[in-house]
């Protein structure tokens, strides 16, 4: 599996402590498939937006369905999901 660096909590800036506050889960930590853009934030946004109308937004699929897809396609891809 490949890795891609991303920019820790405590060395991000002001832009990127905002948005790893706003994207912060329940469990206090920001997705690594966030943190992935934290290079360049615009691109975190795009890519959360684009997440939440996948998973969220209006579809003949069910909540349970979108997300059973999405395990799938990470075990297939290897992926820690």
């Amino acid at each position: 599996m490949s890795y891609i660096g991303y920019i820790e909590d405590r060395e991000a800036n002001e832009e990127l402590k905002a948005l790893y506050r706003k994207y912060r889960s329940p469990h206090g930590d920001v997705d690594h498939i966030l943190k992935i853009h934290s290079y360049q934030p615009r691109s975190m946004v795009g890519h959360y937006e684009l997440y939440k109308t996948l998973m969220f937004g209006p579809s003949e699929l069910s909540r349970v369905q979108r997300e059973m897809i999405a395990v799938v396609v990470s075990a297939e891809n290897r992926c820690k999901y």
